[in-house]
Parts: structure tokens; C-alpha cells; sequence
């Protein structure tokens, strides 16, 4: 599978600067106004994302060939907004935030023992970050480790008053080792578990319609320990106001390991398949998904 997005922000490390110090004074609208008029058609036009992303919608979704065009359109725009808010909070601004299923997130912060929290590339993500925080169990984020300086020196200062950390994804593999140090000491680690970085074990599963590979190491990691496993997708849903879904995924933790890896998995990819019909335009896996 040919990933052509590197895994970082878009700018260098100047560019965030000034970013974030105009977000300090300047509507968000303008930014998502200024993207959609001048940026979106320039990136639709030089980027292979427009072919990726109009075909995910013509045969993933079904849409008829002008409906998947304006869609695609609309992806990118939405793309754009949430990299915007995401700056827009580093430099201070809050956004209205709702959180269904809140209560499963505060029963496991409570417990003795750590659990995992799988993402996706959906939605805005670092938003629950900001909010899915217990005073009493450290947060542990894997993120990719080749991000711009810029954006990780932001997490940081974001995170400063905070029990949140981030584990870096390391070529040698040494973040693995964080992680088991992190859940034996009854932490909470948040693990991305739709793209394939780094160890190439994959698990296949149909998704939309069509097989897909999936990486192993999340489902692995919970089920090596028996772990207490949350799905966490964070969707805008207007301009200024995002919904957190928090959604608990059971699996026979009786059953031989590699049934339970693969219950886990299904289940994992249930629940990304239902928030993606409800969300289809804030799919963000620029790269071809599915098996062709």
C-alpha cells in the first residue's frame, strides 16, 4: 500500500508562528473562507488526494460522478478547517465540544488498571486531547515521529499543565517499550489504528464494501494484557463545535489470542465504518485504502 502523505503538517516552522499569531485576533471563518477559495482548488488541481478521495466516494459511498466531485471539494475544504482549528488552539481559541458516551471514558479513568484508546484519521482527533483528561491516570499519545518541531513544541505547551505526554513512533522501535512501561504502571496509551506504520503485520478486514489491511500492533497490544479497549472519533459538526464519540469495543478475552485479536479488530472497524456514513466527508487517509 503506497502512502503518498508523509505523516507531517503542511509549513515550516515560520509559517506555524505566524499562523498562530494571527489566529490570536483574526475569525476562524476568514482562514476557512480564504482555504476554500484559494488553497483547496490549487491542491485539488497539483495533489494525486482529488483521484484517492473521488474515487473512495464514487465506490466506497456510491455517489453519482457530480455528487463525488462536489463532495471531494467539500473533504478537502473540511481537511483545511480542521488543520486551521488546530493551530486556532494553539494559540488560544475554544471550540464547543460534546461528548457522547463520556461515561465509558470516566468508569476506565477510575479503574486501577491502564486502557487503550484507538483513533482514526477522521474528524480532529487532537481535540480529545484537550478534553478526555482524568486528574488521576496519565494520558500517553503515539504520535508520528517524523511531525514538524513547530507542531510538537505546541502539543507540548498545550499538554504543560496537563498529565498528557506524547510517545514519538522511533525507527528503532523503542517507543514499544513506553508503551508497556506506560500500561503497566495502569496508564492509558491512545494508539491511531488505520494506517500501517512502521512493523508491516496487518490484519485484513472488509470495510465499506471492499477488503482492507488494517495494522495489527494496536489490537496486539490490548489483548496481550486483556486491556479495557475505547474507540475515539472526534467529528466537526459546525463551525465552531465538534462531537467526541467514545465507544467501548468488546471482545472474548477467554478466547485464543489470535480470535481475540481478530474480534477486536472487527469491532474496531465496525464502529470506523458507522462513524464514516454518518461523517463521509471528513475521511482523511489521502492514500489508496482499499485493495484494488
Amino acid at each position: 500500500m503506497d502512502k503518498a502523505w508523509a505523516g507531517t503538517t503542511y509549513g515550516n516552522g515560520w509559517m506555524h508562528k505566524w499562523l498562530i499569531r494571527m489566529l490570536r485576533w483574526m475569525d476562524v471563518r476568514l482562514l476557512y473562507a480564504f482555504s476554500a477559495i484559494f488553497i483547496v482548488p490549487v491542491c485539488l488541481i497539483l495533489n494525486e488526494s482529488r483521484g484517492i478521495i473521488y474515487r473512495y466516494f464514487r465506490e466506497r459511498m456510491g455517489y453519482a460522478p457530480m455528487k463525488a466531485a462536489w463532495k471531494t471539494y467539500v473533504n478537502h475544504c473540511q481537511f483545511s478547517q480542521v488543520v486551521i482549528d488546530k493551530f486556532a488552539m494553539y494559540a488560544g481559541k475554544k471550540f464547543d465540544v460534546e461528548v457522547e458516551g463520556h461515561e465509558h471514558f470516566l468508569h476506565l479513568a477510575k479503574q486501577k488498571d491502564g486502557f487503550i484508546q484507538l483513533s482514526s484519521h477522521i474528524g480532529n482527533y487532537e481535540i480529545a486531547g484537550y478534553t478526555l483528561v482524568a486528574e488521576d491516570k496519565p494520558f500517553n499519545a503515539l504520535v508520528f515521529f517524523g511531525e514538524k518541531q513547530s507542531v510538537m513544541q505546541n502539543r507540548r505547551q498545550m499538554f504543560a499543565d496537563t498529565n498528557i505526554r506524547m510517545i514519538p513512533v522511533s525507527s528503532d522501535m523503542s517507543h514499544l517499550f513506553e508503551i508497556d512501561h506506560a500500561l503497566q504502571n495502569g496508564e492509558t496509551v491512545s494508539m491511531p489504528a488505520d494506517r500501517i506504520f512502521g512493523s508491516p503485520k496487518a490484519i485484513e478486514a472488509e470495510f465499506l464494501g471492499a477488503k482492507a489491511k488494517f495494522p495489527q500492533g494496536p489490537f496486539s497490544v490490548a489483548t496481550m494484557r486483556g486491556l479495557e479497549v475505547l474507540a475515539v472519533n472526534v467529528m466537526k459538526t459546525a463551525l465552531k463545535r465538534y462531537k467526541i464519540y467514545v465507544t467501548p469495543l468488546s471482545y472474548d478475552k477467554e478466547a485464543p489470542r489470535k480470535a481475540q485479536i481478530a474480534e477486536l479488530a472487527q469491532a474496531y472497524v465496525k464502529e470506523l465504518e458507522r462513524i464514516v456514513r454518518l461523517y463521509p466527508t471528513q475521511w482523511y487517509n489521502f492514500f489508496p485504502f482499499w485493495e484494488e
